[in-house]
């Protein structure tokens, strides 16, 4: 089956260490890949043909490729010129490029093609077999013996297949085909068939087939043979895409009568010590395009894995099943929804769990398939995954048709973290992340810096899927009340490399609890979506512990003011036409939760503004337990029981002013809260119990009452939570009245002007300078001007803190004590000189004591009072020291000044 995409997400946390000494890079070397994944996900260059690549095997460090193609060429940028390769090419399992083996394989009439490749158990003989009639003008029919060690065609091996040869296996002396053919050498053999592996004479083996084979497998006992096809029955008797034969007569052993749908087929057998697996492709609806497990001991089922996207081919290697597919919906499983092709993956041989391994190549030409084969060569004590199909990228670069991995060197490095910071009450700082995604590593180490300093100030482990990236988190206990911090965090693989320093979060910690927030977290939300990021595509989840972070789709509105509750929390802003946020991490709901959100709006078109759906990028098909709008503004919480159950106000709420809605259900029934107050009630305790994913700001809405025109949010929301229980009347309406209880707000002032006066050049103006200086002797003083707001009406200043940024010139930081103090003559950014240095005032504002080496932002805290009493007009500071170590500083003109210096200006009610 063919169809499309999905993601999903999980994650494990541990705290590696608290103000580390290890400074960015140096991560020590260790396994290349998260084990028990044993390649890389970095594609290798190697040689391509031109066409579609069927069949791969591997003998004495030499790869055999085989397919329908006429020529092959170096990859993008490698060395050398195309060369004819008609449907077979030998290349260096190491370089990739050419080796020392040319045939030419053709038919008089039609497209002759090689479908099948295998090997002796001697590797001593290759055997090939497809749709042709010469090897190098040699005739053969469909299936031909090669000796690898002159690469030429064994004249002794002459069996007759009347129609196409799909599948191969060999033991010591026989080989085993499959395909389209219905007689060999004149005699009925139907779809399966055996000859002698020395000169190719037909052999009694009989499993006559009514539909065409497509693998064949012996067991390791050389007892049995496994068959994969198309096909119903097998001598007679019903047994549909699989069946287990005699190795010798051909006799059923084993059946699978209604084992695997009647619309899928089996396209590949493997096996290793424990068992065989098998690889599935459907068509239509209700299909099994995913992958089984059959234990060796009586062949019963192990696992099965139901994700749809028709598998082409499986390679048991060490303890990983690595699979070629298109897989796009593994919801069936516990893992991504429908959406995005994913088309390499690798699990367990013991069950279903995908493993952090996922390389990617696109559908390609042809059927769109993308990979069709896999194959493990080894040469110099490396081991090669080599993958071949229709395909024309891998990791998104071109390649075609065919690549391969290395069981060493992993040189990928890790996705750039995407961060946020938040505070909501003094002496605690959060810092979270969406974990970042590295291809061939699962489990990946994060380095925090703090106000820009190169040393780590903690260590944190986390784990994450390509389709499972949960948020991740680490509380900084060090933090001062009032004082403003920078984060900053690289993401390494075990082999050491390293992302790009994320994006800065920035967060200032409160004076005093920020309430709302806080009631929030401590009446139990297991997500808390405060829409306060500033980058995309990463929505925070602010619960206390939690990892229910979103992705934010196709851009909604960042940092909308004003939000909904007071203080410096902001709003996100959806189109009702695309946008919305949708959960990073699969989960169920159970049967009592509370969800609540505030919205705003003057939208005539109705839309969802929260609910849970199985989908993430894509239109749910199973949705419920949400909040939507009707075109006439009424708002309405709806269940699904087999039916839809809904409550709905009577009021319009489209008056384009904040609004709290708050939705329960649970043993008492359904209730709806509107600004506080109970709107609507219904005595339905249950709803569609399926896993998937809260979204806010869309999903789908088909088959509701009063469904909406849009069923996308045109409006803001804020501070969207979900609780595990039932939030009762009382902690409604005290949410709904904290809104808009007193809360501290935060004004960042950067220096409107600065300059530094220097003894040294007594007539020197540094106002353009990009750098700052203070010292003692011989002297250097630094002066700041900064514009300060008045105080928001109702409020005090409640603390005062400058922030400044060390050079990175060595040295830069200073043993001595730095003051803070103010300025009380006249001076100009342009004008100022040593000559001129206006005069200071005392007592000191604050200081630093010492400050060390290494670009990093230090902050000092202010006498509060004496800056609250300049608020509203001009306020000028000098930095000064009695010693002689000097400290140099960014000047507002540097770029690398993080928007230093700077004043945090903290207010809250008196």
């Amino acid at each position: 089956m063919r169809r499309s995409r999905r993601i999903a997400a999980a994650l494990a946390l541990s705290l590696a260490g608290t103000c580390a000494g290890l400074g960015l890079g140096l991560v020590p070397r260790a396994a290349a890949v998260t084990p028990p994944v044993a390649f890389t996900a970095d594609a290798l260059p190697t040689w391509q043909p031109n066409g579609v690549v069927w069949a791969l095997a591997e003998a004495g460090g030499k790869v055999f490729v085989g397919g329908t193609f006429s020529a092959v060429r170096p990859p993008a940028g490698g060395a050398g010129s195309e060369q004819p390769a008609v449907n077979f090419a030998a290349l260096d399992a190491a370089t990739g490029a050419p080796a020392s083996c040319a045939l030419s394989f053709t038919v008089g009439s039609g497209t002759a093609t090689v479908r099948a490749l295998t090997l002796s158990p001697d590797k001593q003989t290759l055997y090939a077999g497809g749709y042709f009639g010469a090897v190098n003008g040699t005739p053969v029919s469909s299936l031909a013996a090669i000796d690898v060690a002159t690469c030429t065609v064994k004249t002794g091996f002459r069996p007759a297949f009347a129609a196409t040869v799909r599948a191969l296996a060999a033991t010591r002396d026989t080989v085993y085909a499959g395909g389209d053919f219905l007689t060999v050498a004149g005699q009925r053999r139907e779809r399966f068939a055996a000859v002698d592996a020395a000169d190719g004479s037909l052999r009694p083996f009989t499993a006559h087939a009514d539909e065409p084979g497509r693998a064949v497998e012996v067991t390791p006992d050389g007892t049995g043979v496994v068959l994969g096809g198309d096909f119903f029955t097998v001598n007679g008797t019903a047994t549909h895409a699989l069946a287990v034969v005699h190795a010798t007569t051909g006799a059923l052993t084993k059946s699978y009568p209604g084992f695997i749908e009647t619309n899928s087929v089996v396209k590949d057998i493997a096996t290793d010590a424990t068992g065989f697996y098998t690889a599935n492709e459907g068509t239509g609806g209700g299909v099994f395009d995913g992958r089984i497990a059959l234990d060796l001991a009586g062949f019963g089922q192990r696992w099965r894995d139901t994700c749809l996207g028709a598998t082409q081919a499986v390679l048991p290697y060490q303890t990983v099943l690595y699979s070629a597919s298109h897989a796009h919906d593994c919801s069936s499983v516990g893992e991504f929804p429908d959406g995005q092709r994913h088309h390499l993956l690798a699990q367990p041989t013991t069950g279903t769990g995908k493993l952090g391994w996922a390389p990617d190549t696109n559908d390609g030409i042809g059927e769109g398939i993308g990979p069709r084969v896999m194959a493990v060569g080894s040469k110099g004590g490396v081991q090669y995954l080599w993958v071949g199909g229709e395909f024309t990228t891998v990791n998104g670069a071109a390649q075609q048709s065919l690549t391969r991995f290395a069981s060493t060197g992993d040189t990928g490095a890790p996705g750039v973290p995407v961060a946020s910071a938040v505070s909501f009450k003094p002496g605690e700082a959060q810092v979270r992340w969406r974990t970042s995604l590295d291809l061939d590593d699962s489990t990946l180490t994060y380095r925090i810096h703090r106000n820009g300093s190169a040393t780590p100030i903690a260590t944190v482990t986390a784990d994450s899927l390509f389709f499972r990236r949960p948020q991740a988190s680490w509380t900084d206990t060090t933090v001062t009340p009032g004082q403003t911090y920078t984060y900053r965090m690289t993401a390494s693989d075990a082999a050491g490399n390293t992302s790009a320093l994320s994006g800065t979060a920035s967060v200032t910690v409160p004076t005093s609890v920020d309430a709302y927030p806080n009631q929030v977290r401590a009446d139990g939300a297991q997500q808390y979506w405060r829409y306060d990021e500033s980058a995309l595509p990463f929505a925070a989840d602010s619960s206390d512990g939690g990892n229910q972070s979103g992705v934010h789709l196709n851009a909604p509105a960042l940092r909308q003011t004003p939000g909904a509750v007071s203080g410096a929390s902001t709003a996100i802003g959806f189109n009702g036409t695309d946008t919305q946020v949708y959960g990073d991490k699969r989960q169920s709901v159970g049967s009592t939760y509370t969800i609540e959100t505030w919205f705003k709006t003057n939208t005539t078109r109705g839309g969802k503004l929260f609910g849970f759906g199985n989908n993430q990028a894509r239109g749910s098909n199973q949705y419920d337990k949400h909040l939507y709008m009707t075109n006439d503004g009424r708002l309405v919480f709806g269940v699904y029981t087999g039916a839809t159950r809904t409550v709905a106000t009577s009021a319009a709420y489209n008056d384009d002013q904040w609004h709290h809605a708050v939705a329960t259900q649970g043993p008492g029934g359904m209730t709806l809260y509107v600004d506080g107050v109970q709107k609507g009630t219904l005595g339905v305790t249950t709803h569609e119990n399926f896993s998937g994913y809260w979204h806010a700001g869309g999903d789908s809405l088909g088959g509701w009452p009063d469904r909406p025109t849009s069923e996308y949010w045109a409006g803001r929301l804020d501070e969207t939570a979900v609780y595990p229980t039932v939030l009762s009347a009382a902690q409604v309406q005290n949410h709904y009245a904290l809104a808009t209880a007193p809360a501290d707000s935060v004004v960042r002032v950067t220096a409107s002007e600065d300059t530094y006066a220097n003894a040294g050049a007594p007539d020197g103006n540094y106002g353009t300078s990009s750098s700052l200086a203070v010292r003692g002797t011989s002297f250097y003083a630094s002066y700041l001007r900064f514009n300060l707001p008045a105080a928001p009406a109702g409020t005090v200043l409640k603390s005062a803190v400058l922030s400044v940024k060390t050079s990175t010139m060595n040295g830069a930081g200073t043993a001595d004590t730095v003051s803070v103090v103010p300025v009380t003559g006249s001076w100009t950014e342009g004008g100022t000189t040593y000559n001129n240095r206006p005069a200071l005032g005392s007592p000191p504002l604050g200081g630093f004591a010492g400050i060390p080496d290494g670009s990093a932002v230090h902050t000092a805290g202010l006498d509060t009072p004496t800056v609250a009493a300049a608020l509203g007009g001009g306020y000028a500071l000098a930095l000064s020291s009695a010693g002689t170590d000097a400290l140099w500083l960014w000047s507002s003109e540097a770029q690398a000044n993080e928007g230093t210096p700077q004043l945090t200006l903290t207010f809250g009610a008196p």
